[in-house]
C-alpha cells in the first residue's frame, strides 16, 4: 500500500489551516527577533506569548499533516494561544511588525477554530 492509499489528501480547509499555522509560526519567529533587538520589559512579556504561539502553530500544523486523532483538540488550543498572542501584539499598536503578527495570529485562530469545528 502506498502512502497516498493509506492517507487521504488534505481537504482544502485543512490545507488552508496548515498554511495559516505555518505563516503564523514564521511571523512569530520574525517578531521575536524584532523584540530581542528592541529589549525592554514589555518586549519580554510579549516574547513569551510569541514563543508559545510559534511552538503551538508549528505543532498544530504537524499534527494535521500526519492526521493525528488529536488534531481537532490541538486546533482549538492553537486558536486560544493565537488569540492570546494577537492581544499581546496589539499592546504595541505603533509597531508595524507587531500589527502584522497580530493579523497573522488572528487569521490562524480563525482557521483553527473552523478546523476544530469540522471534526477532521
Amino acid at each position: 500500500m502506498t502512502q497516498s492509499q493509506m492517507t487521504p489528501a488534505p481537504t482544502r480547509q485543512m490545507q488552508e489551516c496548515i498554511e495559516a499555522c505555518m505563516s503564523c509560526h514564521s511571523m512569530c519567529e520574525e517578531t521575536m527577533s524584532s523584540c530581542m533587538q528592541k529589549g525592554g520589559q514589555q518586549q519580554m512579556q510579549i516574547m513569551r506569548a510569541l514563543l508559545d504561539c510559534s511552538e503551538m502553530t508549528r505543532m498544530c500544523a504537524d499534527m494535521m499533516m500526519r492526521r493525528s486523532p488529536m488534531s481537532a483538540e490541538m486546533c482549538m488550543l492553537c486558536a486560544k494561544v493565537c488569540d492570546m498572542c494577537a492581544e499581546a501584539c496589539m499592546s504595541m499598536p505603533d509597531d508595524q511588525q507587531m500589527m502584522r503578527c497580530a493579523e497573522a495570529c488572528r487569521r490562524c485562530a480563525q482557521t483553527c477554530r473552523a478546523m476544530a469545528g469540522a471534526g477532521m
